[in-house]
């Protein structure tokens, strides 16, 4: 599988890509990006690549390391549905590049939970 940066991943998801999270539950759940399909590692041996079939996908984990570790059963799976792609730097390499994430809301801080204001 190639690996490509978030500015590519990017310009592939303008033309029609789409972007496969294979973190876990917990992890998407503090951060993930809009519109990606979730496939955690957990399951991925079950999991169901139909929403990539014919399309150009990017799979990305945090920082890259659990995408290229298990780049080979990712690319057994893909093969004959999808064109694969690793994104390199995973989410954290989105995030720098500018590009959005969506994070959970933050829980107000101590001195506005004790005092309505900080």
């Amino acid at each position: 599988m190639k690996t490509i940066s978030a500015i590519e991943a990017q310009q592939m998801v303008s033309d029609g890509a789409v972007l496969v999270d294979i973190r876990e539950p917990a992890e998407v759940a503090r951060e993930h990006i809009d519109g990606a399909l979730r496939l955690p590692l957990s399951g991925f041996a079950q999991a169901d690549l139909r929403g990539a079939t014919g399309r150009k996908a990017i799979f990305f984990c945090a920082s890259g390391g659990r995408t290229r570790m298990y780049a080979g059963q990712i690319e057994a799976k893909a093969k004959g549905v999808c064109d694969a792609h690793v994104l390199g730097g995973g989410i954290a390499a989105w995030r720098r590049a500018g590009f959005v994430t969506v994070l959970p809301p933050r829980p107000p801080g101590l001195l506005r939970r004790l005092f309505g204001r900080g």
